[in-house]
């Protein structure tokens, strides 16, 4: 599979663009690979849906900003099911129906989109659903699939989402003609004036049920509890939203679902703390090891590892465990382990290891001696994270 283009990139707009720049682009680029435009071109169909693509996360300033942070990774490129994270699979229905107002000013694909003066009506989207979900270290740093439940509103299968008992065919609206809008002529001092509006007899629908339908009650849509896949990429964090396309609410009487928001939630670790996409772990030596040098297993995302500790070590000393971190959610590499090193003073001693003290801490060995080159916490934390 080839690797997906830069969305800014696909617009051909830069980084900075204001939202006009990129609505004028993505207007242009709809237009020149448009199917009507290009009628069995499959290059141009791709084309078009890579640039509906690329609006559709560029135009949104959250979406945008999740997508400037962390890439295609960030907007849950492997996701599974019903679709990619950040509309990575639209079809065309998707596109007409969310897009369809960029092309309201009279241009020659208006009646398409659902704009222009030709008075179609645009396909509604439904309401999305967010649910939070708790990852422990494991799985951030790993990824990992999850099944979860969750309620929405799906297609009634009885009647097939029109609402009409057994999905029979709806009636047109007398009072719009079927257009889901009424024109209104008023007479002015500076000649006639054409103004539209909603249908208020079948709400813009632009037809009537006949009978409704005896399980949704006429709503087209049914609420129950489907048991979703979800496919988390390695590295996410903490309030990062991923968005499921079409694993939202269906709307009533037709039209397409709107999408499932994933907010992550990190569960704290017993021993591992994060930092970025570095762990940190806090390795506690007593004095004798310190001295003498030892080795030690620690713990690590998942595992364990030992490590050795020269003679002489001191305290604050930072080892690294490399690529012992978390990935990088864009897969450019993983971070690491540090090893902050404190030494444990006895609050308590016994007679006998007092006296064994008393007599070493005289010793000139004893005495501090920190070299000129000794780097102080603070200076070793900026060494390791520059």
């Amino acid at each position: 599979m080839m690797a997906k283009r830069d969305y800014y990139e696909v617009l051909g707009v830069s980084k900075t663009a204001s939202d006009d720049e990129i609505k004028k682009a993505y207007r242009k680029l709809a237009i020149k690979y448009h199917p009507d435009k290009n009628p069995g071109d499959k290059q141009a169909e791709e084309s078009f849906k890579e640039a509906a693509e690329a609006y559709e996360v560029l135009s949104n300033q959250q979406k945008r900003q999740q997508y400037d942070r962390f890439g295609h990774a960030g907007m849950g490129g492997a996701a599974g099911g019903g679709g990619a994270y950040g509309g990575g699979s639209m079809n065309m229905e998707d596109i007409f129906s969310q897009f369809g107002d960029i092309f309201g000013d009279g241009s020659p694909f208006g009646n398409m989109f659902g704009g222009g003066g030709g008075g179609g009506r645009r396909v509604r989207k439904g309401s999305d659903l967010r649910i939070k979900l708790k990852l422990n270290l494991e799985e951030v740093a790993n990824g990992v699939e999850k099944k979860i439940k969750v309620k929405r509103h799906i297609t009634c299968k009885a009647c097939t989402g029109n609402g009409s008992k057994n999905g029979t065919e709806l009636q047109g609206c007398q009072t719009c003609g079927g257009s889901g809008q009424v024109r209104r002529v008023q007479q002015t001092m500076l000649g006639q004036m054409v103004t539209t509006s909603t249908c208020p007899t079948c709400n813009g629908e632009g037809k009537m049920i006949k009978t409704r339908c005896e399980v949704c009650f006429g709503e087209g849509r049914v609420l129950e509890e489907e048991i979703i896949p979800i496919k988390i990429p390695a590295g996410v964090a903490e309030g990062m939203q991923l968005s499921m396309g079409g694993k939202g609410n269906v709307p009533p009487r037709g039209g397409v679902a709107g999408d499932l928001l994933i907010v992550i939630e990190e569960e704290p670790h017993e021993i591992l703390h994060r930092d970025g996409n570095n762990v940190i772990y806090e390795l506690y030596l007593n004095f004798a090891d310190a001295a003498l040098g030892t080795s030690v297993e620690v713990p690590t995302i998942g595992g364990k590892a030992r490590i050795s500790v020269e003679a002489g070590t001191q305290g604050g000393k930072i080892l690294r465990l490399k690529g012992k971190g978390i990935k990088e959610i864009n897969g450019y590499g993983t971070g690491d382990q540090l090893i902050h090193v404190n030494i444990w003073t006895p609050k308590t001693l016994s007679k006998e290891e007092t006296d064994i003290l008393e007599k070493l801490k005289n010793s000139p060995n004893f005495a501090p001696k920190p070299s000129k080159g000794e780097k102080s916490f603070f200076e070793k934390m900026k060494d390791f994270f520059n």
